[in-house]
């Protein structure tokens, strides 16, 4: 089957960065399903582990839309036929191939009103949302009242379907943050109260907005540079979840304050096989319905063509640019 995939790490700008290749069938497992990959979008896991050396042929993509083909002895969820969406699991194949294997207990039902590019802009980010803003900083649903959260990073993926589950099902005034106007605009239609400029000093204009500091901190992006200003804007018991790499975490500036520090990794689940691997089935079922009763939007991007080693290398030096607006998706072979 066709795939892209690579041998070496080598510079998104190397010829064998990427490669179309041919690979093997993939055979699912007994939980397993096997789909017919529709589109793919590309995040930054995906440059992040191209730049760990393999010697095998390794396939990349965690955020996929298509068609169930085959379902493993022991699925039960779902059938051929099926339209779904999932961001699979990192320690498997990726799904930048034809076909692709994934446990149902990490698949949701397709959006019935989006394409295949529309739902494939969303899985992996609808996920990290979710449970950094539900289960790590622990917001209860419809609650927030009187609280602020600021995003750093508003417009990247994550950070726009962030922003639209804080404003739509919280009650929390959501601070997005932005360095260009056009991403600012961006925010700001996704839902965002206000929008400040992350590459400029942020504790005065948080507080021209009227915050002397925020009570949750989403760091999505950049974080150990940014990760000093946080001591002054966090307010007193509040909360950061950091989803990006540190190269260490510092958290003895926040002792006074008693600050929580979490981290999300939304492959954490699929990884270790938890007991509650399922909730993000349910996730995503859930996500589904919102994104169908008009509460939620797509956070697709940009359209890059066809699934192929030269268009998924364009979309990884997009994002490596860090000027990415929204989510790239990839559709068809």
């Amino acid at each position: 089957m066709k795939a892209v995939g690579y041998y070496q790490s080598l510079p998104i700008d190397h010829a064998e960065s990427l490669i179309d290749l041919n690979a093997p069938e993939p055979q699912p497992g007994v939980r397993d399903l096997l789909i017919e990959v529709k589109a793919v979008s590309v995040n930054p896991v995906d440059f992040k582990m191209r730049l760990r050396a393999q010697g095998d042929p390794a396939i990349l993509g965690w955020d996929a839309a298509g068609v169930v083909r085959a379902a493993g002895a022991q699925a039960s969820l779902f059938k051929p036929g099926d339209e779904v969406f999932y961001a699979g699991a990192i320690d498997r194949p990726g799904a930048n191939s034809e076909r692709h294997v994934v446990d149902e207990r990490i698949v949701g039902r397709k959006p019935a009103n989006l394409s295949f590019a529309e739902a494939a802009a969303l899985p992996l980010t609808a996920i990290t949302a979710w449970e950094l803003l539900f289960d790590r900083l622990g917001m209860p649903r419809d609650g927030g009242a009187g609280q602020s959260l600021l995003i750093i990073g508003g417009a990247g993926g994550v950070g726009s379907i962030l922003i639209q589950l804080a404003r739509k099902l919280t009650k929390l005034t959501v601070i997005g943050t932005a360095s260009r106007p056009e991403t600012a605009d961006w925010c700001r239609d996704l839902g965002a109260h206000h929008v400040i400029n992350h590459a400029q000093v942020m504790a005065p204009q948080l507080e021209t907005l009227g915050y002397r500091d925020v009570g949750f901190i989403a760091a999505l992006t950049q974080t150990p540079a940014h990760w000093p200003a946080f001591a002054d804007i966090i307010a007193p018991q509040g909360k950061i979840a950091v989803i990006d790499d540190m190269p260490s975490l510092d958290v003895t500036p926040f002792k006074r304050k008693s600050v929580s520090v979490n981290w999300e990794f939304m492959f954490t689940r699929s990884l270790f096989g938890t007991p509650d691997l399922i909730e993000q089935h349910r996730l995503l079922n859930e996500v589904s319905r919102l994104i169908e009763s008009g509460v939620l939007k797509t956070t697709f991007g940009e359209h890059y063509g066809l699934i192929n080693a030269a268009n998924l290398k364009r979309a990884h030096a997009m994002l490596e640019s860090g000027r990415a607006k929204g989510k790239i998706v990839l559709e068809g072979f």
